[in-house]
Order: structure tokens, then C-alpha cells, then sequence
């Protein structure tokens, strides 16, 4: 089992109702309660793609969260899965503590879409379920084994607490650095940059973009346009990947730069910025 959140949003719907033309609000929300599972399922994921926060949207995607009847041979909740990954794009925090309880699910999947979801949705109540999930993988404020730890969607987890500033628990995200799976590692290194302003884990990330591996500089370029890492612009102009990749990652940094200026002002950087983004256009 390996953990595979979707850094960028994937940006092309599939499925017959792609468009989301055939199907209407209120159908979507009829269908999370359908007997035919593939219709709830399907529900659910439309529901976030096409951010539908209506109230009934809410709470039916809450109560999905519960749901039994949807179920892998290997025991998994796939209904569960794509509501968990909804509700954080929906952008509701009702769906904060029943999140927090998905987080001690059986499925993995689950549990990660959780962290996923309360990463987005910025209430740091759910800071102690989070460190909890981490504190499997530690002994003291080491890792427990140097051999590729996959028992708990740690990358959802650590990017978590990074957007949440869990300033107080860096001891604890520090010993992921050096955890076996590269992934892994980079999620560290962006929580890290987040809590402590680091320039190094900032550096660690850039120089992760000349990797070998396309989807790990995919991950990278994720990780440095959320933290807003500007000494990073260049390179990641220059990464070997998608230019659509470089572009959103490129706008993490622009927007970190207008969010530190005067409204009516650009800085150096910022126009830095936008001219490498022109340049991949």
C-alpha cells in the first residue's frame, strides 16, 4: 500500500456526466442515498469536482462518511473515500470532526483522504488527531524503522500539519527528513520550511526537482508552490516536466507575493514570477 494523494486537483473530469451537464444538483444529492452503490459513489466524487455546498449536499456527504454498504473485497470503503476527498473541497467546516473520526478508519485510503480534507479545510482542532497518526511511525522522536513505513498516509498527515502550523510539534515532523520513501521525505521537507522558515528545506525541495523520477518532481513542484518557496522560481521554470504543472506551481509562489505586498504594488519577485509564467505559455 502506498500513499498517492493527487498533489495538483486533476483538472479533467471523467465518467459520462465529465461536463456535469446530464446530471443535476439535485440528482447528485437523491443519489448519495440510491441503492445502486455505483451511483452513490459517483455522487459523491461530482459533488466535490463540481463544488456543490448546498446544505444537503453537506450533510449527505457526512453521512456517507458512516456508510457500510459500499465495500472492497479487501475490506475498503470507497464511498467513504470519495466523500472524505469531497467535503475538503466543499469547504465546510460541519465536516471537521466527523473527518477527524474517519481518521481512526480501518482504511487506509480513508484515513488519508481525511488528512487530505483537513488539511484544506485550515481548522487546527484537528492538529492532536493528526500528530496521534504520525506518533505510529515514531519512537521517542525517532523513527521506528529505517524500512518503508506504509501503515499510515503519513504525506497527507505531514503536509497537514504544515499548512496548519503545528509550530509546537516540529520535533516530531523533523524525523520523517529521513524517512525511506522519497515522498515522504519531501512532505517533511515542505511541513518543515512551513514551521521553521527554514531556507534548507526550502533548498532541500529544489534540488529534488532534478530527480530522475517524473512523478516525483511532479510532487515537488506541489510542494514548493504551497509553501511559496520564491528562490525555487527559476528552477522550477526549468523542471522537466508539464508546463501545466510549472504554471500551478509557479502561481503558488505569485501568490505568495501579492499576499506580502500592498494591493496596488507588485514586487520585483512577483513581476519575476509572472514573467516565467508567461514564458511557459
Amino acid at each position: 500500500m502506498n500513499s498517492s494523494p493527487q498533489k495538483f486537483e486533476d483538472l479533467s473530469a471523467t465518467g459520462d456526466n465529465a461536463d456535469g451537464g446530464s446530471l443535476t444538483v439535485e440528482q447528485a444529492i437523491a443519489n448519495l442515498e440510491s441503492e445502486d452503490l455505483g451511483l452513490r459513489f459517483y455522487a459523491a466524487w461530482w459533488l466535490g469536482r463540481f463544488r456543490i455546498s448546498e446544505p444537503a449536499a453537506i450533510t449527505g456527504l457526512i453521512k456517507a462518511l458512516e456508510d457500510e454498504a459500499d465495500r472492497t473485497p479487501e475490506g475498503g470503503y470507497p464511498l467513504r473515500r470519495n466523500a472524505a476527498r469531497a467535503l475538503g473541497k466543499l469547504g465546510d467546516r460541519q465536516a471537521v470532526s466527523p473527518l477527524i473520526t474517519c481518521l481512526d478508519c480501518s482504511d487506509f485510503y480513508v484515513r488519508e483522504a481525511a488528512a487530505q480534507s483537513l488539511d484544506m479545510l485550515g481548522d487546527p482542532v484537528c492538529i492532536p488527531a493528526l500528530i496521534k497518526l504520525l506518533a505510529t511511525g515514531l519512537h521517542g522522536e525517532q523513527l521506528v524503522s529505517q524500512q518503508p513505513d506504509l501503515s499510515q498516509p503519513y504525506e497527507a498527515i505531514l503536509e497537514a500539519l504544515g499548512t496548519l502550523r503545528a509550530t509546537e510539534f516540529t520535533s516530531l515532523v523533523k524525523p520523517f527528513l529521513e524517512h525511506p520513501i522519497e515522498l515522504v521525505q519531501y512532505a517533511a521537507a515542505r511541513a518543515m520550511y512551513q514551521l521553521t522558515q527554514e531556507p534548507a528545506h526550502g533548498e532541500r525541495l529544489v534540488k529534488a526537482l532534478g530527480g530522475e523520477r517524473l512523478q516525483l518532481r511532479r510532487a515537488v513542484l506541489a510542494d514548493l508552490g504551497a509553501i511559496g518557496y520564491l528562490p525555487a522560481a527559476d528552477a522550477i521554470a526549468q523542471t522537466l516536466a508539464e508546463n501545466s504543472l510549472k504554471l500551478i506551481s509557479l502561481k503558488g509562489l505569485l501568490e505568495h507575493q501579492v499576499n506580502h505586498t500592498t494591493p496596488t504594488t507588485l514586487s520585483e519577485d512577483a513581476i519575476k514570477v509572472i514573467n516565467l509564467m508567461d514564458s511557459l505559455l
